[in-house]
């Protein structure tokens, strides 16, 4: 994540948020570097160790906002989303693929670390539901079965109200003929899901596989970046000033 200032020549921060310290390396507007480091988490002192952070070696008491003009520029890196995913903390997502696939992301490549046990556990799926979407294109691109828009905007209207905010969409060829993908994208659009994630923009393999799975970590760790990214970025700068551009 980077915020930056064209017009002034502050304080530029450079931090790594992991999941027990938080270490700050900053340049004063004197070009010095000096360093900081503090827990990821510590609730009784500071909500977010990175403003916390960046408040102390500016001089300024918690709570207090940080004087816009002294900052020239942020840059960030975090394990918010991996700790999302290895706790299970991500968002509500129901993953949509094709008719007659719903087990297809949950039955992979079949890799086992233990090729020969007879008791297989597998890992929980991040999806809260699936959708089989009644829909099929060849591989040539020649439409097989027209998109039910109708039932797809059903399912995906109940998977709303069940609390899924998040979509992942991922057909049969999408990766090269997206016409279906595009029009399921536009009906989770219409019913409101905050995230979208369709797999021929995130992960365009012909593979589905592999195509299917990026698309659902997308959409199910995206909403929780989205989140801290903004909590930081509210805290430093007014995002609606002309001269801030943010970048993930």
């Amino acid at each position: 994540m980077t915020m930056r200032h064209a017009e002034h020549d502050g304080w530029h921060f450079w931090i790594d948020r992991g999941g027990t310290f938080t270490d700050i390396v900053a340049l004063t507007p004197a070009r010095e570097i000096v360093t900081h480091k503090l827990l990821s988490s510590h609730p009784e002192r500071y909500k977010d160790a990175a403003i916390h952070g960046i408040r102390t070696l500016l001089g300024l008491a918690a709570g207090d906002p940080i004087p816009d003009g002294r900052i020239a520029s942020v840059k960030m890196g975090t394990t918010v989303a991996t700790n999302a995913l290895l706790e299970r903390q991500g968002e509500a997502v129901v993953l949509v693929v094709t008719e007659g696939f719903r087990d297809l992301l949950r039955i992979g490549y079949q890799n086992r670390p233990k090729l020969f046990d007879r008791h297989i556990v597998l890992p929980d799926r991040l999806e809260q539901d699936v959708i089989e979407a009644v829909e099929r294109i060849d591989a040539n691109g020649t439409i097989l079965t027209p998109l039910d828009e109708a039932k797809v905007r059903a399912d995906l209207e109940r998977a709303f109200a069940a609390g899924a905010r998040a979509a992942a969409i991922v057909l049969m060829h999408g990766y090269r003929f997206s016409a279906h993908e595009e029009g399921i994208a536009r009906i989770a659009a219409e019913i409101g899901f905050a995230q979208i994630s369709v797999s021929h923009r995130v992960s365009p393999l012909m593979k589905i596989v592999s195509r299917g799975d990026t698309t659902l970590v997308d959409a199910y760790l995206s909403p929780v970046l989205d989140r801290y990214v903004r909590q930081v970025a509210d805290a430093l700068v007014d995002l609606d000033h002309p001269r801030v551009q943010e970048r993930r």
